[in-house]
């Protein structure tokens, strides 16, 4: 029967490739092994648990965090999913996505339990629901959110570490919240319909509180108390679906037929087809739209043809087409929904195609369409278009997700360290763009972020994968990670010095992973060695030590380590101050201390100090990583050694070096190996390749030139990694004097207007370069037809720019060596005259005076009479820079698409009053049009690139007392070329 169902597998295919439907051929007999993708997209569950982590947690990056959470509300709300790649618990999303994977038990139990997979599935399970039983304190009041969106997104650190408020946020007879209170019924319904055997005791309370909470959410039929989680978890389809969905799951976990009937009762209200009565089926099984698995299950239960009609039009929508419409297909056969998440909506929709389609009352014809589609887009998640889209699984995973916790920043910063020191195995992103086109990154938060929804239905279809092809999961698998990077050190120089001084200039650091902790017990100690000062008849007494700088550490004087041998040491004791890696001003704090023999004495000889050995030459402000000055946490070793255990360690000369790109040259360092052997070089956890990247002779090491030229300009730490004792660290400071050639202008506007097109005349000071080429992104222009070069002048021809969309083109030239510049071309049309008027109303979602990122929220609504084009608006909010910086544009929301919303930085030339900069919004021509009347919203963040603050306060267009869109006459719009709304400062 097998064979036979596998040849039918394969002619099916192949006539659905033949006749169009699947873009992809797909190979029937090759499977991937679902049994470890299952696993592992299992466990990214407990990667994103909040709360006090359990002692079976398997991995070692992971602590204990928000263990704060709900006592704003003398509550107990710890616990839960952090939502993404960010630190909210957003209860619609966890909730969804917590009924979801109970229904991935539901369905396959008996092969997660083959897998080996189940009792792991079912703790997660229960960690969500356990969570959202404390958000239901009493009958008529749900806590729905921990955490302020705003707040968490401005800063990018590890949870552990977490210092913002953590706001709690209810509904309640007076301020409800259907829409949430009813996907948390639907969550602990379905929770107690899959722990009904295995734990009927917890069964029971999962099934009270959902019977609570739906008749909470029936009883006030309103969303208007759901406020904090806008911009962020919306509910647009309204809380009908939800009332289905959850009164389905009640029924089918206690057969009470009452919840039945209320689930039907409310199909009526379910949202439908644009200017239609028919049921919506364009869309996905999603978070905020849960009719679909509404449908599906009342399908199965009742056997109506309304259901089962709505369900195959939804699935027929995604696979061979319906009444002429279907979902577009990538090149590579991804069924492409959306620009944000694609992969998480074809996969949760694979799931239902293979649950539905396991039915008998599947229309036959039909089973194998379904199941094909199925595997095909689980494939395809798991690399049949090349490479895997699930973080480490397969050929080519992503390595870069937008998770705040997993990069593991000390620094407040997506770009410190350059790589992310945690694999978060099993999480699957967001996915490709419509031609299969993707971007590892991890600012790329559209394609690259990560979400406890997007992995729901995603676990559900590997699960009914693996009970059809099998696969193995990982024996015993656990992400234990090696730890990559000292924890904690000490970075020291020398200030100053003279015959009966020396002043230290000492920054601890606490840049810790393993997992990330708040160091509020942390200390280092300086050692030195007074033999000197003994001969000369003085003592420890004689000596004192003075502060010049100070963030926070209690110093004392010499106190004694080894006293007939004359070692002493100062102990800098930062107990009380919070040294985390949250940001440059949390992670580290300086102390600069002087330690002074008595005035007018010549006899110490600071040199041969045991905590000097690696500080000589490093003067002038520089610090040098060091492990003679050693660290301790609550008074435990954690980092360095003390005399006596280092005394047959190897050192290195010099500890710092400069390079130039422009005049490279080999870096030569000598080595005292006292015995040791040189095993690696490291540049973070890259090793260093010996003979091509260094060279060893003697007792140098060369470090070559043609190494050091391929690393970024700024700092490279190079780890000298020996057999024994202390590894050495070379730091490296790289910079390029390279002249680059530069451009006149970097920004233009071209008018493609027949009366006042003009070419674009350019300057070009080449510095010694050769100007090689000019590119629009990829493509070269073409010499003598897009632009003519006569001596430094290069013209931008008006035939060539009269090609160019609407909007920002961006032209690079192209020199043969040093910094490329940019000229930014502003194409528009001012010959078009567009018909209707334009409100714009506005308020910034964060109102600090200061903030590493701003957040206007418009809102824009024609007020004429006719449709406007949306690609024709433009709208600008005008601001001060602070420092001027590359700046990068976020838009997290927009009605009218987030991938057709564009965006300009413009320097204005000549500074307004609030003003030096404005950023301009637009649209692409597939946000269609705004009709008269209608409204289209944008949510919008900036920030520069090192996420430095702006200070608001004074901006032209900051809105700082509104919380709610109002008419805003500080930010303009404009359609086509004409301003039509607001006062341009």
């Amino acid at each position: 029967m097998g064979k036979i169902r596998k040849m039918m597998s394969l002619l099916l295919i192949a006539c659905l490739f033949m006749t169009g439907i699947y873009t992809q051929p797909v190979k029937a007999d090759t499977n991937y092994n679902y049994g470890e993708a299952l696993q592992k997209a299992i466990m990214f569950y407990e990667f994103q648990r909040s709360g006090k982590l359990p002692a079976d947690i398997r991995n070692n990056w992971r602590g204990d965090s928000g263990l704060q959470d709900g006592a704003d509300a003398g509550l107990d709300l710890t616990g839960g999913w952090y939502d993404a790649g960010d630190h909210v618990k957003f209860n619609l999303p966890m909730a969804y996505s917590a009924a979801m994977l109970s229904w991935s038990v539901y369905e396959s139990e008996d092969s997660l339990r083959k897998s080996g997979q189940l009792d792991y599935l079912l703790k997660e399970i229960k960690w969500a629901t356990d969570y959202l039983i404390k958000c239901h304190p009493t009958a008529n009041v749900f806590y729905y959110q921990v955490g302020d969106g705003n707040a968490d997104h401005s800063w990018w650190g590890p949870a552990e570490v977490m210092q913002m408020n953590r706001p709690s946020y209810k509904v309640d007879l007076s301020n409800p919240g259907s829409t949430v209170s009813a996907e948390a019924a639907a969550a602990l319904a379905a929770a107690g319909a899959v722990f009904a055997k295995s734990n009927p005791d917890y069964s029971a309370e999962c099934i009270r509180h959902a019977k609570e909470l739906y008749n909470f959410a029936d009883t006030t039929k309103s969303d208007a108390g759901y406020k904090a989680a806008s911009g962020f978890y919306t509910s647009y389809s309204g809380f009908y679906d939800e009332l289905s969905w959850a009164g389905v799951w009640i029924y089918l976990a206690t057969g009470d037929k009452t919840y039945l009937s209320k689930a039907e009762s409310y199909v009526a209200n379910w949202g439908t087809e644009s200017q239609s009565t028919t049921i919506a089926y364009k869309w996905a099984q999603n978070w905020d739209d849960v009719h679909y698995g509404a449908e599906l299950l009342l399908a199965r239960i009742t056997g109506k043809d309304i259901y089962k009609q709505s369900i195959e039009m939804h699935l027929d929508y995604w696979t061979s087409g319906y009444n002429g419409n279907r979902i577009s297909y990538t090149p590579k056969g991804l069924a492409w929904l959306d620009s944000w998440g694609a992969l998480r909506y074809a996969t949760t929709t694979a799931f239902l195609a293979s649950v539905y389609a396991d039915w008998s009352g599947c229309t036959s014809s039909k089973v194998s369409t379904y199941n094909t589609f199925a595997k095909q887009q689980v494939d395809y998640a798991l690399g049949s278009a090349g490479r895997s889209f699930v973080v480490g699984y397969g050929v080519n995973p992503p390595t870069r997700p937008h998770h705040r916790t997993a990069h593991s920043s000390w620094a407040d910063s997506q770009t410190t360290p350059a790589y992310h020191r945690h694999t978060i195995y099993g999480a699957l992103v967001g996915g490709p763009g419509k031609d299969d086109s993707y971007t590892d990154d991890i600012g790329n938060y559209v394609n690259n972020e990560i979400a406890c929804d997007y992995n729901a239905g995603f676990v559900g279809a590997l699960a009914k994968l693996y009970g059809e092809y099998g696969g193995t999961p990982i024996s015993n698998f656990k992400a234990i990670e090696k730890v990559t990077n000292d924890e904690f050190f000490v970075e020291a120089g020398i200030n100053a010095s003279g015959s009966n001084f020396i002043e230290i200039k000492a920054i601890l650091n606490n840049q810790s992973g393993w997992p990330a902790r708040m160091g509020d017990k942390l200390s280092f100690k300086y050692f030195i060695d007074i033999t000197e000062a003994v001969k000369a008849g003085y003592s420890a007494k004689d000596f004192t030590v003075s502060t010049n700088y100070n963030s926070g550490a209690k110093v004392t004087g010499l106190l004694p380590y080894d006293e007939a041998n004359n070692i002493y040491y100062v102990n800098a004791d930062f107990t009380g101050t919070k040294v985390y890696p949250g940001g440059q001003s949390a992670y580290k704090k300086e102390l600069q201390f002087r330690i002074a023999a008595p005035i007018n004495t010549t006899f110490w000889n600071n040199t041969n100090d045991y905590s000097y050995t690696d500080l000589n030459g490093v003067v002038n402000g520089s610090v040098v990583k060091t492990g003679y000055i050693p660290v301790y946490d609550a008074g435990v070793l954690v980092y360095g050694k003390e005399p006596g255990n280092a005394v047959n360690s190897a050192v290195i000369s010099p500890t710092t070096a400069a390079f130039d790109k422009y005049s490279p040259k080999d870096v030569a360092v000598t080595v005292n190996y006292n015995g040791n052997t040189l095993e690696n070089l490291k540049n973070g956890t890259a090793a260093l390749v010996k003979g091509t990247d260094y060279t060893v002779s003697g007792n140098t090491v060369t470090i070559s030139a043609s190494y050091l030229s391929g690393q970024p300009a700024g700092t490279a730490s190079l780890l000298f990694d020996f057999s024994a004792g202390i590894d050495r660290t070379l730091t490296v400071t790289i910079a390029d004097s390279s002249p680059s050639g530069s451009i006149s202008i970097t920004q233009a506007q071209f008018d493609k207007n027949p009366e006042k097109q003009k070419d674009i005349n350019v300057t070009v000071t080449l510095n010694g370069n050769t100007l090689t080429a000019l590119r629009n992104g990829s493509t070269v222009l073409v010499n003598g037809t897009d632009y003519a070069v006569s001596g430094n002048t290069v013209t931008i021809l008006s035939s060539y720019l009269a090609g160019r969309a609407l909007g920002k083109t961006e032209l690079t030239f192209d020199f043969n060596k040093g910094t490329d510049p940019v000229l930014a071309v502003t194409v528009i049309d001012s010959s078009i005259i567009v018909q209707g008027n334009l409100k714009v109303q506005m308020f910034n979602g964060n109102t600090s005076a200061t903030t590493n990122g701003i957040t206007p929220r418009l809102k824009l609504t024609n007020t004429g009479t006719d449709s406007i084009n949306l690609s024709d608006v433009k709208v600008r909010y005008y601001y001060t820079i602070d420092g001027e910086k590359a700046q990068s544009f976020w838009c997290d929301w927009s009605s009218a698409g987030t991938g057709n919303v564009t965006s300009n930085f413009v320097k204005i030339a000549e500074s307004k009053t609030g003003a030096d900069y404005y950023l301009e919004i637009g649209f692409t021509a597939g946000a269609g049009t705004l009709a008269a009347g209608q409204s289209a919203e944008v949510q919008a963040r900036f920030s520069k690139s090192d996420w430095s603050d702006y200070t608001q306060t004074g901006d032209y267009s900051f809105q700082e007392t509104g919380s709610s869109y109002a008419d805003w006459n500080k930010v303009t719009g404009y359609v086509g070329s004409n301003l039509v709304w607001g006062i341009e400062p």
